[in-house]
């Protein structure tokens, strides 16, 4: 039975992305790598510096701008006190990643139905959601090159609007580099293309060549021009940063080559089946489009295969499999679709009822873990938990009540309205773990600085998180290229255990401890808990 009229898939996908990626954007604090993007989006509007961008004044060309741009043009309009309005563009890209991935599943699927389960699948996988809610800039480049190989593969596989489809994937692979370099280029566009070459293999490509040339032109002016700019206006500064940034890939956070090898836990709550999809002896014979599942399976393991060869590893680089693997996924959800009511063998409808049934049974029992959890931090939150507990448990106790009725699609669907309900309702939450009593901005030292005409210096390259709260550019004092400060009198922020090289710095001042800013929402008892969001402030007067 379809409960859902193929007319409304695009509306509903509208409607659960605004859910999870639109609502409560401002509920966690900026993270390390949106405090560099909203730092360089507000020196772009303060400062102009929309080509040779800048974080605290320095030069930062270690990521492409558009995104950035993106985040300047939301903060012109919101305001760059607006985490919520920043972070908007993200949400954006990720409406535009869920809507193009079924799209594509459509139009090489086969099945609107299947397309549908895929792209909810995409929306409410783990990283998906993480990334989509976060102003940086892996989201944008896997958002804009899914539009890319959407139209390559209508490129490769119609004989129909051959010029069309080239030029348009050109720009949109363009515009993924122009948001990470080459990043998606690697991760998601080579395994594609590896894998549609072994599934649908490459035919009638003699009236394709000029077409081709063409999208590799667009790609390539697109993807070069801001780094041939800044190399001619900044040639020292661009090469030395190329050069770190290469290195980097080598020499940073390198971990053994199956590091990857659990990408399938990042789809978070469809770690199960995920898991299942992948064994290809078992689906193979189950599946409605043998040819095209081969080919999401072959994209998604050759994904995770390429990113495995690069030394440098972190769990946020496995984003670009979430979408080839959602695509596999969803030929065992189509599959259970079809055939869980009368299915009698319990090894097959074991890890359903697995992955299914744990969802539910945290949505029966949040009340009572959650006021375990929570009960020390509830004060001024009781009224959400109340109103979140009385959601999630019906939700709960209804994925749980289809799915030993079998009637698995109901229960499909009330777990994305889980998921809905968890961002809407109970992510706010969050804020009733942030309990550090130390906990001190630095917003308000600017304008101290202006009343007490103090200027304000941080000693040696800190946290962006703290330039970042700040709210402008703090000049930097160097150790190691030391410029001794023209004013007599004035302040410096340092690092925790930072005195020593403050005093060495400046032999002849006196120096005196002011004040501790601390941006850790949690206080340092717990885990999680950051030294570098930590900084002292010294009064320096010249003896």
């Amino acid at each position: 039975m379809n409960f859902i009229h193929e007319k409304n898939y695009v509306w509903i996908l509208v409607i659960v992305c605004f859910a999870i990626f639109f609502i409560n954007l401002d509920v966690l604090y900026p993270n390390i790598m949106e405090a560099r993007n909203f730092i360089t989006a507000r020196e772009m509007v303060s400062d102009g510096n929309w080509l040779l961008t800048t974080m605290n004044g320095e030069a930062r060309y270690e990521k492409p701008p558009l995104p950035t741009w993106l985040a300047a043009i939301s903060g012109m309009i919101f305001g760059f006190k607006s985490l919520a309005g920043l972070r908007i563009p993200s949400a954006i890209i990720t409406l535009v990643l869920v809507l193009f991935s079924y799209r594509f599943g459509v139009y090489f699927l086969k099945n609107k139905k299947q397309a549908f389960i895929n792209s909810l699948l995409l929306a409410t996988s783990f990283y998906i959601i993480f990334a989509g809610r976060n102003g940086t800039w892996d989201i944008f480049a896997h958002g804009f090159m899914i539009v890319g190989i959407y139209y390559v593969f209508q490129f490769f596989s119609s004989e129909e609007k051959i010029w069309r489809n080239a030029l348009i994937a050109g720009t949109f692979i363009g515009l993924s580099f122009m948001s990470k370099g080459p990043v998606s280029h690697f991760a998601l566009f080579l395994p594609f293309i590896i894998s549609y070459s072994i599934v649908y293999k490459y035919t009638n490509f003699k009236k394709k060549w000029l077409p081709l040339l063409g999208l590799i032109i667009v790609t390539g002016i697109l993807s070069s021009w801001w780094a041939i700019y800044i190399y001619e206006m900044d040639t020292e500064t661009a090469t030395a940063i190329a050069e770190k940034e290469s290195t980097a890939w080598q020499d940073r956070n390198v971990r053994p080559f199956y590091y990857y090898w659990s990408f399938f836990v990042q789809s978070g709550i469809w770690t199960v089946v995920a898991f299942v999809s992948l064994l290809y002896p078992y689906l193979k014979l189950r599946v409605s489009n043998l040819k095209a599942y081969k080919f999401s399976l072959f994209w998604t393991i050759f994904a995770v295969i390429l990113l495995s060869i690069i030394p440098e590893k972190k769990s946020r680089y496995i984003l670009p499999v979430l979408i080839p693997l959602a695509y596999t996924t969803s030929f065992l959800i189509e599959y259970m679709f079809r055939t869980f009511k009368v299915n009698k063998n319990k090894l097959e409808t074991f890890p359903v009822y697995l992955n299914f049934g744990i969802v539910g049974v945290i949505g029966v029992v949040f009340p009572i873990v959650g006021y375990i959890f929570l009960k020390d931090n509830l004060s001024g939150f009781y009224t959400r938990f109340i109103i979140t507990s009385l959601v999630f448990v019906p939700i709960g106790f209804f994925i749980l009540k289809y799915l030993f009725k079998k009637e698995i699609q109901r229960s499909f669907y009330l777990i994305i309205l889980f998921v809905m309900s968890i961002i809407v309702l109970g992510f706010p939450l969050a804020n009733a773990l942030l309990d550090n009593p130390n906990y001190n901005s630095l917003q308000d030292i600017s304008r101290k600085a202006e009343v007490e005409k103090i200027p304000v210096y941080m000693f040696n390259i800190q946290s962006p998180e703290l330039v970042w709260d700040y709210g402008g550019k703090i000049p930097l004092v160097h150790s190691h290229d030391l410029e001794i400060p023209k004013e007599e009198t004035f302040k410096v922020l340092v690092m925790i255990d930072g005195k020593k090289g403050l005093e060495k710095a400046f032999p002849n001042y006196t120096i005196t401890y002011q004040e501790t800013f601390d941006l850790n929402p949690i206080d340092e008892t717990k885990g999680g808990y950051k030294d570098r969001l930590r900084t002292e402030m010294y009064l320096v007067e010249k003896n």
